[in-house]
């Protein structure tokens, strides 16, 4: 995997989301409009979580149950971490006894990669190691690891080799490893509006890198998102509205291993390629599960492909930003 201090990508902000207040990092305050808000890092991301609750210490103890669930996940699903769940899995290939959060997210994810025909695939990690190694070498071709190396991390890639059920996580090629940064961040932030849920909150904005709202903002208007320029740093593509709804934006952009950009952290487990089809791919979801999924798919499937996979499920927006600037919209 990547070194620590390098993220997937960073491709949403909260517009106005609480006017008047400021992030603190790493703790929580008060702001002039009565929330509570916390700034940090988790999964690898800069993550926020605003509440707005009339007891600040109580809002402090929920934001404090909330990190304890993230830092819980984070033992779970995170690469940057040596004892992780899924770093164990991927030094021996097999997971005994995974807990149930491993196996819901590892379940969620083969069922993306039936709805997207394999493109979300959970399994390419191989590609990304073989790619750090190549550009971290001395000297490194521009055109990208060589045909038989490329063909050798693609023979270890494909979720028909991963095996999940209640008893056992199993890799079944050798040499096989598993990333779930194309979903995690998604799976963290719902677990967390649950923790929020559960304690009778219904006015809250989570960032976990992706965004879900839990409800409006306290004086009943939506909330303001931003969704990131990928080329022009401080720079929006466009601001929605988000009410009880996740969005979560890819793009090739947000990690780039050579200067050129021509490989990124999008791997097509076709190819092994990074195709550059846009720009940035957002996705509004009931859940930021889904949303992270689908972004990270979508930016490899061509747009009609897309728009069959949109049709079938209502309550999903896809908005596409393509490679000339233009903005095109699917599903509801």
């Amino acid at each position: 995997m990547a070194p620590a201090n390098l993220t997937r990508r960073r491709m949403i902000t909260i517009a106005a989301a609480t006017a008047g207040s400021a992030f603190l990092s790493g703790g929580g305050h008060a702001s002039s409009t009565g929330a509570v808000r916390w700034r940090g890092s988790a999964l690898g991301a800069q993550v926020s979580i605003d509440i707005f609750h009339p007891d600040r210490e109580e809002a402090e103890r929920i934001i404090q149950d909330c990190l304890t669930e993230v830092r819980r996940l984070e033992g779970q699903f995170s690469l940057y971490r040596a004892d992780s769940a899924i770093c164990a899995l991927n030094r021996s290939g097999i997971l005994v006894a995974p807990e149930p959060d491993m196996v819901a997210l590892l379940k969620a994810s083969l069922q993306f990669s039936d709805l997207t025909g394999g493109t979300f695939d959970p399994t390419v990690q191989p590609l990304w190691q073989l790619y750090a190694a190549h550009f971290s070498s001395e000297n490194p071709d521009p055109g990208g690891p060589p045909a038989g190396k490329l063909a050798e991390a693609l023979a270890k890639v494909g979720s028909s080799g991963l095996r999940v059920s209640e008893k056992l996580v199993a890799l079944l090629r050798h040499g096989a490893a598993i990333t779930l940064n194309g979903i995690a961040q998604g799976y963290a932030t719902d677990r967390v509006v649950d923790v929020l849920r559960a304690r009778g909150l219904s006015t809250t904005l989570v960032n976990m890198g992706e965004i879900r709202a839990l409800g409006a903002r306290a004086d009943g208007t939506p909330w303001r998102v931003g969704l990131s320029d990928p080329d022009r740093a401080g720079a929006l593509t466009e601001t929605i509205d988000l009410i009880d709804r996740a969005v979560a934006t890819t793009a090739g952009a947000g990690f780039r291993f050579d200067p050129a950009g021509r490989f990124t952290h999008l791997f097509d487990p076709r190819t092994g390629r990074s195709p550059a089809l846009y720009r940035t791919v957002s996705v509004i979801a009931p859940t930021a599960t889904e949303a992270d999924a689908l972004s990270t798919a979508f930016s490899l499937m061509p747009a009609s492909q897309i728009g069959d996979i949109a049709a079938t499920r209502p309550d999903v927006q896809v908005r596409l930003i393509t490679n000339d600037g233009n903005l095109r919209l699917y599903g509801a």
